[in-house]
């Protein structure tokens, strides 16, 4: 059964799960309205909602968010039977502070990325998460 989470509170266990290491995939919109799925890396930040993406400013996915910011996006995390969803409106950010804040959080997840002079980070304002992210066992 899946239940609703707070995004500015959403738990121990949920907080656990999106600090774990598993991979997510992006839902984007296309400017023609089809939905485009890639995988990603992605981080979550309670105090101000921001879920980051960093790719690169030529991906479909940050095309597709600079063409629709008023669509909807969806990441979303599994594992086994825990699965989680975040979503929101996203924006592209290119600027050098979002981009460092963007990899620093991606390596304390993830590992260090790749060096690139294209670099841009999908901020989502994460509005909604559902999921089922059962509280550990005793």
């Amino acid at each position: 059964m899946s239940e609703h989470f707070d995004p500015s509170d959403p738990g121990a266990a949920v907080m656990a799960f999106l600090t774990e290491r598993h991979l997510a995939t992006l839902t984007t919109r296309s400017p023609s309205d089809a939905l485009q799925v890639a995988p990603v890396g992605f981080t979550y930040d309670p105090t101000t909602r921001l879920a980051r993406v960093i790719t690169w400013a030529s991906a479909v996915k940050a095309r597709n968010v600079e063409a629709r910011p008023d669509a909807e996006v969806a990441l979303c995390q599994v594992d086994g039977g825990r699965w989680l969803a975040l979503h929101g409106r996203a924006v592209v950010r290119s600027d050098a502070e979002s981009t460092a804040e963007g990899e620093r959080r991606y390596e304390q997840r993830y590992r260090p990325p790749k060096s690139r002079p294209d670099r841009v980070v999908v901020e989502i304002m994460v509005e909604r998460m559902l999921g089922r992210v059962p509280e550990p066992s005793s």
